[in-house]
């Protein structure tokens, strides 16, 4: 009895950074998103040094409507500056920029979510910053993941076309 011992070919893999080409239109939908978050996270992270209010504060300090204490705008301007830098870069940087910033963003709401109310709150994370930290994640991600990921992926998007090498 014959047995057919063909493997099966290895499936190419893709590597999302090196399959667009920088110049590509959806670059600006890269861009566009990590800019007004970043900017949005500047103008937060300054606004909050600017009251001076204690690094690690858990008060009613307040900066575009959400609570804030001297770590968070600190970090806030780190983040934004990374957003910033990455649409400044554009291209593929600022589209994997965005969604590992957003995947984290994600992970933080819920992290503070659980956190609210307890002394692991160091942030000074209130329900508003929760639920501003999921539209900015899901924001992020969705601005970074753009002709990346669909089903309907037309046949010159180079994810189809490394998806289906033939």
């Amino acid at each position: 009895m014959a047995t057919l011992s063909a493997k099966p070919r290895p499936r190419p893999r893709m590597k999302l950074d090196e399959h667009l080409p920088v110049d590509h239109r959806l670059s600006r939908t890269y861009r566009l998103s990590a800019a007004l978050m970043g900017l949005f996270l500047l103008a937060f992270g300054i606004l909050g040094l600017v009251h001076r209010i204690g690094f690690f504060d858990t008060g009613a300090d307040t900066a575009l409507g959400l609570n804030t204490n001297g770590a968070l705008s600190v970090l806030s301007l780190v983040v934004g500056t990374v957003l910033v830098a990455a649409a400044v870069l554009g291209g593929n940087i600022a589209s994997t920029v965005n969604m590992v910033l957003g995947l984290a963003f994600l992970v933080a709401g819920f992290t503070f979510l659980f956190a609210l109310d307890s002394r692991f709150n160091f942030l000074n994370f209130r329900m508003q910053n929760v639920l501003f930290s999921f539209g900015v994640g899901l924001l992020l991600m969705t601005g970074g993941m753009y002709g990346r990921v669909s089903g309907n992926l037309p046949h010159d998007n180079p994810y189809w076309r490394s998806r289906h090498p033939h």
